[in-house]
């Protein structure tokens, strides 16, 4: 899907998520995936038999579930994340409507293919929607282990991931010269290179984006402490900080889906709401920046 296919496309999201989380397509499917997921770097690492913990972690996901939300996020790399997340939703009720991602984080072909087999009996899971190579280690082994398992139907999509705007080159070359379905990296109201490098790239090669850091980990939180919101974030359906964070991100076409992670129910329904009401425009963004 191409830059100004999106672009076009803005308005109908507009209309439809006055009332509902925004969905937008991931241009290799069309599916529509709805743009507030969840992250669990760091929150989800815990003792799965720590219950009032995991009974927390279990409220956070409905939560997103019941706003309309579906993709979390995960990794082996997130210690027991993997793990609490099988407890939770292993017997979900509603595990049709979760969109379940993870990563494969280590090299050589054989070590992968136990890394990923261990995903799928941590999460207690039988198909696994997206499977991404993390911080693009080993990318060229593990992409072929996942092409096979699209191919099976065992995961319905491949993506790559990473952290920082210095691997946006490496980056950049795998969308171009390779076939995926969903590029993860940092962008946000402080972090902003993505704007003008991987949004417009994958948006013309139809890739879908999953946005990690929204946040910069607490950073941007830090630098409106003590700040009142402007007077015209209400006309602009922005109750929060944290929603004005998300809406600027929510704001450029190009971005799928935004993976704030957290450990707190009342931030997990703050973060949703940033899916629904009015969408950013240009200058509106440009409001935004001023205020940081």
């Amino acid at each position: 899907m191409s830059a100004s296919i999106l672009l076009s496309s803005l308005k109908f999201e507009t209309a439809i998520a006055q009332d509902q989380m925004l969905s937008r397509a991931i241009p290799s499917s069309g599916e529509l995936l709805p743009i507030i997921g969840l992250g669990t770097s760091r929150v989800f690492d815990l003792d799965p038999q720590d219950k009032d913990k995991l009974r927390i972690r279990k409220e956070i996901i409905e939560s997103l579930i019941n706003k309309g939300g579906s993709l979390i996020d995960t990794s082996p790399m997130y210690g027991r994340s993997e793990e609490v997340i099988g407890y939770i939703y292993g017997n979900h009720p509603r595990r049709e409507d979760i969109f379940l991602a993870t990563k494969v984080w280590t090299k050589g072909k054989s070590e992968g293919e136990r890394q990923i087999s261990e995903s799928f009996k941590k999460m207690n899971a039988s198909k696994i929607e997206l499977i991404q190579i993390h911080n693009l280690v080993d990318w060229k082994t593990q992409i072929k282990t996942l092409r096979k398992m699209k191919e099976t139907g065992e995961i319905s999509y491949i993506g790559i991931t990473h952290y920082k705007s210095s691997s946006f080159k490496e980056m950049e070359d795998i969308i171009i010269k390779e076939p995926i379905d969903f590029a993860q990296f940092n962008y946000s109201l402080g972090e902003r290179e993505a704007e003008n490098r991987l949004l417009p790239l994958c948006a013309d090669q139809g890739v879908a984006t999953i946005i990690n850091r929204p946040f910069m980990r607490g950073k941007l939180f830090n630098l409106v402490r003590g700040k009142t919101l402007p007077s015209w974030c209400n006309d602009y359906d922005i109750e929060s900080w944290g929603q004005f964070f998300l809406k600027y991100i929510i704001a450029n076409p190009a971005v799928t889906n935004i993976i704030p992670a957290t450990s707190k129910v009342k931030n997990m329904l703050d973060n949703s709401l940033a899916g629904l009401g009015q969408i950013p425009d240009s200058i509106l963004q440009k409001r935004m920046l001023e205020i940081l």
